[in-house]
């Protein structure tokens, strides 16, 4: 396809950056809003800084992504489609945005404050090592994937500044590796036989095993989230117990995404079905509801 003008290169870089997956970096206001500090200018303040800063970072890691994975992401009927697997962007582009992404986000994030700076650069060398070796590496793909969104979760205390809660990284972590092995069941059912050629380690992994692995961690994180909100810490610090009455909602989030992924066509990833399932964005406006109501 021939660039047109200068702004094709640009829209090209934008869109291998995944807007779509900024939403994953709402993990940063968790803190802020478990902390209660949701309605003062400061935290909130450098908790959207925070946000656009993961942007950042992670937009360059797509790239990186992209480019390290331009031949596998071939065999995929939707990943073909990505500027630089279809020749549309090329490599040295997407490495130099990338870069450049890194460079810019980093000496904001240390400008933000130190201890966030390390803690963004420490996503930036977990995000690298996952593109570059993990990603090969039989579930420990899946745990250097939780990695990536328990590390925003810490960053989001971090910036504010308050102590990241125990059980909220618990619940982060879990939660992560629940849309990390969500990931694999797809693409091993997408792909098919062309699924090894995608990715190695889909070799290693079976529906069956996919499935048991999932069955885990979707029940640890239901007894995790409920005994989060029963917890003496909990009830000591909001003064009520009446959180327990957002695990219906997680409990529903859950079984939808599963229900969508596994039996209805086009729910390919997490963030389409965020922003085009109405049930689940009801469900979702309910229990940012329920929880607002108990916390503030």
């Amino acid at each position: 396809m021939p660039e047109v003008g200068n702004l094709m290169p640009w829209r090209l870089l934008f869109t291998s950056m995944r807007p779509r997956h900024f939403m994953k970096n709402i993990l940063v206001f968790a803190p802020l809003v478990f902390a209660q500090r949701f309605t003062e200018f400061e935290p909130l303040y450098h908790s959207l800084l925070a946000f656009g800063i993961f942007c950042g970072l992670s937009g360059a890691g797509y790239l990186v992504n992209d480019v390290v994975d331009r031949e596998g992401d071939r065999l995929h009927k939707k990943k073909a489609l990505r500027p630089v697997a279809a020749g549309l962007l090329l490599t040295g582009t997407a490495v130099g945005a990338a870069a450049a992404l890194y460079a810019a986000s980093l000496a904001l994030a240390f400008m933000v404050g130190k201890g966030f700076g390390y803690v963004a650069l420490s996503y930036v060398i977990v995000s690298l090592a996952y593109s570059l070796i993990l990603k090969n590496i039989v579930i420990v793909d899946l745990f250097a994937v939780a990695a990536g969104y328990v590390l925003r979760v810490v960053a989001g205390a971090v910036v504010i500044p308050v102590a990241a809660s125990s059980w909220l990284l618990i619940c982060a972590m879990l939660l992560s590796l629940f849309i990390a092995l969500s990931k694999r069941t797809l693409e091993i059912r997408l792909l098919q036989g062309d699924a090894v050629g995608h990715r190695r380690t889909l070799a290693e992994y079976s529906p069956y095993l996919l499935g048991q692995m999932t069955a885990v961690i979707t029940s640890a994180l239901l007894v995790a989230y409920t005994l989060y909100t029963r917890s003496p810490g909990t009830l000591e610090k909001f003064h009520t117990g009446d959180l327990v009455y957002s695990v219906p909602f997680v409990l529903y989030g859950i079984f939808r995404y599963l229900y969508l992924l596994h039996v209805k066509e086009g729910y390919h990833t997490l963030e389409r079905v965020l922003i085009t399932d109405k049930p689940m964005l009801v469900n979702m406006m309910l229990y940012v509801l329920v929880v607002g109501y108990v916390l503030y």
